[in-house]
């Protein structure tokens, strides 16, 4: 139920400006890979963007993958943000979880998919996809967010949908195409 005093995150301006951040970011990094036809040592991210305070009703860690010391505020820090974001792509394993405020937990994360969720899976997803749609599905995430190592797409996923980009697209919404 909504309230006079609830805000209304996937409208929130700020909100908005963290997940195009993030989202620019992901597309940097597969644009910056460019070898999909090969993708031996691609990249690949999970990240969501939470609203309440915290996860551990639904995720557990992920052993030893860590989000780097430095790039934890994207919308404060874009290039160590980038940076980070890499390097996590590259050599981590679970999701970020990155609150509306714009900080990134420490710890990376495994999601446990809710129980009653009826969504529709695409072909075309892994894993990782799989997981964020599920999980975008639940009341205190925002949106999540992959790169997928297979074919570099970015897809964006809130409330059981989600909007999907390949390579070949990214830019396209600047463009005007």
């Amino acid at each position: 139920m909504s309230g006079s005093l609830d805000l209304a995150y996937q409208s929130h301006d700020r909100v908005g400006r963290l997940q195009a951040v993030v989202r620019y970011c992901l597309e940097g990094i597969a644009v910056g890979f460019g070898k999909w036809e090969d993708t031996a040592g691609a990249p690949g991210a999970y990240l969501a963007v939470v609203s309440g305070s915290s996860v551990a009703d639904f995720a557990d860690p992920m052993g030893d993958n860590y989000w780097p010391e430095t790039g934890r505020e994207p919308l404060e820090g874009f290039d160590a943000f980038y940076e980070a974001l890499r390097t996590v792509a590259y050599d981590c394993d679970g999701a970020a979880v990155v609150s509306v405020d714009g900080i990134i937990n420490e710890q990376l994360v495994r999601f446990r998919s809710p129980r009653d969720v009826e969504v529709e899976y695409e072909p075309w997803m892994g894993a990782r996809h799989m997981s964020a749609l599920d999980v975008s599905t639940r009341d205190d995430v925002v949106a999540t967010l992959t790169l997928s190592e297979e074919t570099g797409r970015v897809t964006v996923f809130q409330n059981g949908t989600f909007e999907s980009t390949p390579p070949e697209r990214f830019g396209e919404r600047w463009r005007g195409k």
